[in-house]
Parts: structure tokens; C-alpha cells; sequence
């Protein structure tokens, strides 16, 4: 470790972050921001963040591991290989409503950083900026794991947007969370099919899909009552018919099931099952389930989140190390973080007490310049946990140590 300059990689990742700032706002953020693009259609943002890349000098490969809008950029050709993740998918209607600009923009900053900071130690090590879409329900991190994104992977790296209110009891004091734990969630859609008839002249000739759709809702509703505390379960009927006077014979839900941990999932995952086929049932309805990729739990690893706790105290921000309970919300990068030693942390930006992520309250406030150099200081801790993995060994020692043995701290 002595051998180590921290104040002068430090002094590097600063200033390449801070000179980057107005491209990154200007180029990134507020391209991202004014261009919402849902899951695996994020054309508008992998064209623009490669571009930039490609611009800064970096070799940038395209439509990468078989999806259209994923991409990569990598350096170095020996040692530890960190990968930094970038999200940029937005949410149906209300755009950027969880913040996936300043995630894409913090990633990228701290990949600008870091690459600077190792190329100016001579050091060897690999650092990649992976693009990964579809965090919003589309399990994109799961399809990259499985096409071996993150295999040979010492630490994964990213950080999201939050509320100050929603990171502690002592928000106030906090400029961010390192350890952001998640609970695991099951993701499905339910197809019920039934017979069309004239809901008025021979509605016995029919058979009612959306009966059952809305018998699913009912009775999971009153499921609620009897899950614990921190386990949710929601539902939309996306489809349900076209008219009145003709009975539906085709409706679609949209469901999540989540609890703490993944075992916990698929006990609620049965129970809500059960509710969703006595629904098919009682109305007679043919089902049939599309299931979509599962988000693990997201796990945290002590010793990448104390080294960024530490990094951001350096830059004068104070940043909350953990919390009793996991954030009740999900997150492919759960997945990456039971494939290799992962850190995805929290960053507060300004918002009103009663703005929520998922909201466009929360778009607004994503979107604005202050939100912006707050997501910029996160890239500089970020950057600085990157190069320390790849050029102390102690702390990737650690950091795989704790991802083996002290998995659920």
C-alpha cells in the first residue's frame, strides 16, 4: 500500500471529473434527460454515450453480448479487471423518474476518472464501462451475466439517485448511502384467455378474461394483509378489453412479487400463484404465465463500501456507511452482486420532502444542475474505489474475501 499515491490518483480523477463536468452535463445528462427511452429501446442513448466515449479517445464496441443497446468500453490489457455500470433506460410516461441520467452520467465520470488516474500510475490493470438497458423490469444485468459480461470481474461498480429522506432517520447529516441493499424480486405477466360474446344479448356464451384479471387483483389485494412488512406485491391489468358491450376474451397483467431475500420470493411467489389460478379458475379463463428474469437481492460488500466511505470523506462528504434494513425496491444489479464483489451505493440530491422516486417530481429534480454536481462528486468516490481495486491488493483481497465469506453483512 505504500507504494501507493492516493493523494496524487486523488488529484487526477478530480480533475479529469471536473474537467469533464460541462461536457458531461451538457453531452450526457441532459441528452439522456430530454430523451427518455424505455427498456432495450434506448437507441437515443447508446448512440450518444459511444459517440462521447468515442470522442474522449476511448476504443468503444457496439451493441455488445447479443443486446442492441448494451456497449463497452475497456483499457488496459493486464491485471484486475473493475467494471463500472452505466444505466440509461427511463420509465413509461414519466421519463427519467428513477434518475437513470445522472446514474449514466456518475458512471461514465468515473470511468473518465479513473482510466486518467491509472494511465498516469503506469500500473497495470483493466478497467471496462459497461452500458447495460433495461434495469426498469427488463433484467438486462441478468442477460449480460449470462453472456459473461462480468466473468473475471474483482468488483462491479455503480451508485443511484435517491431523496435525502429516504436514506435514514438522520437524512439531513448524509450526502449519501454506500451500502444500498435491495430485496429480491419475481417479475411476470399473466395471460387469461377466455370467449367473446354480446355482453348484452348472450353474455352465457361468453367467458370473461377480465373477470379474471380483476379476480387476481381482488383477492391477492386481500393476500396484503397477511405478507410480512417488508415484502410488496403489485400488479397493473395492462390489457382488458376494447368495448363494453363485448365480453373480453383476452386480458394481460403486470406483476412483481418481492421480499428480502430470494427464497423469501418464491414462498410469497407461491402463495400469490395459488390466488392468480383459483381466479382462472372460478371464471373459467385458460392462464398462462411469461415470465421475466428475477432480480436477486442486492447484496453489500463491507470493504468496497467502507474504501468509498472513505474516498468521499476526502472530498469533504459525508456518506452513511449502512443501514438496518434494505431499501424496498429492486434492482438487476442485485444479480451482478451474487456473481462477483459488488458496490452500488446512494447518492442524495435535492428534492422536497414529499417527492418519491418513481414520480415526475423526481424527473424534474433528476434533471436539474445541482442533482448534476451531486452525482459528480459520487463518480469521484467511485473512481477512486475503482483504481484502489486494481492497484492495492489488500483491499481486492478483501473485497473477494468478503463477497465469500461475509456475504449477508
Amino acid at each position: 500500500m505504500a507504494t501507493i499515491n492516493l493523494k496524487k490518483l486523488r488529484l487526477v480523477i478530480n480533475s479529469t471529473i471536473d474537467g469533464a463536468n460541462q461536457d458531461l452535463r451538457k453531452r450526457i445528462n441532459q441528452e439522456l434527460h430530454q430523451h427518455p427511452e424505455t427498456a432495450y429501446e434506448e437507441v437515443f442513448a447508446h448512440d450518444t454515450i459511444t459517440k462521447f466515449l468515442e470522442d474522449q479517445g476511448f476504443n468503444v464496441k457496439r451493441s455488445t453480448y447479443g443486446l442492441a443497446t448494451s456497449f463497452e468500453a475497456e483499457i488496459g490489457s493486464s491485471g484486475r479487471l473493475v467494471a463500472i455500470c452505466a444505466e440509461y433506460d427511463a420509465l413509461p410516461e414519466i421519463g427519467h423518474a428513477c434518475g437513470h441520467n445522472l446514474i449514466a452520467t456518475s458512471s461514465i465520470a468515473a470511468f473518465l476518472g479513473a482510466a486518467a488516474a491509472l494511465k498516469d500510475s503506469g500500473a497495470s490493470g483493466r478497467l471496462r464501462l459497461i452500458g447495460t438497458p433495461a434495469e426498469e423490469g427488463g433484467g438486462g444485468k441478468v442477460k449480460l451475466i449470462d453472456a459473461g459480461a462480468f466473468s473475471d470481474v474483482a468488483a462491479a461498480i455503480m451508485a443511484h439517485p435517491m431523496c435525502k429522506h429516504q436514506l435514514s432517520g438522520e437524512s439531513d447529516t448524509y450526502a449519501g448511502l454506500a451500502a444500498m441493499k435491495m430485496i429480491a424480486s419475481h417479475k411476470f405477466r399473466t395471460e387469461f384467455r377466455g370467449k367473446t360474446a354480446h355482453a348484452a344479448n348472450e353474455p352465457w356464451n361468453g367467458v370473461n378474461a377480465l373477470d379474471a384479471a380483476v379476480a387476481a387483483y381482488s383477492s391477492v389485494g386481500l393476500l396484503r394483509q397477511q405478507i410480512r412488512p417488508d415484502e410488496r406485491i403489485h400488479a397493473v391489468i395492462e390489457v382488458g378489453g376494447t368495448v363494453p358491450n363485448i365480453i373480453p376474451d383476452y386480458a394481460r397483467m403486470n406483476w412483481n412479487v418481492r421480499s428480502p431475500t430470494i427464497a423469501g420470493a418464491d414462498r410469497l411467489l407461491d402463495r400469490v400463484k395459488a390466488n392468480i389460478e383459483a381466479a382462472a379458475t372460478a371464471t373459467g379463463c385458460k392462464l398462462n404465465y411469461i415470465n421475466a428474469p428475477t432480480y436477486s437481492n442486492m447484496t453489500a460488500n463491507k470493504a468496497l463500501c467502507t474504501a468509498y466511505v472513505s474516498e468521499m470523506e476526502s472530498i469533504g462528504e459525508r456518506v452513511l456507511l449502512w443501514r438496518d434494513k434494505p431499501i424496498t425496491a429492486s434492482t438487476d444489479m442485485g444479480n451482478v452482486s451474487h456473481a462477483v464483489p459488488s458496490f452500488h451505493g446512494a447518492f442524495a440530491i435535492p428534492a422536497a420532502p414529499e417527492v418519491s422516486l418513481h414520480s415526475p417530481k423526481f424527473a424534474a429534480a433528476a434533471g436539474t444542475d445541482e442533482a448534476h454536481e451531486v452525482c459528480l462528486k459520487c463518480a469521484k468516490g467511485m473512481a477512486m474505489v475503482a483504481v484502489r481495486v486494481l492497484l492495492d491488493d489488500e483491499l481486492a483481497s478483501k473485497a473477494r474475501n468478503d463477497f465469500e465469506i461475509n456475504h449477508d453483512w
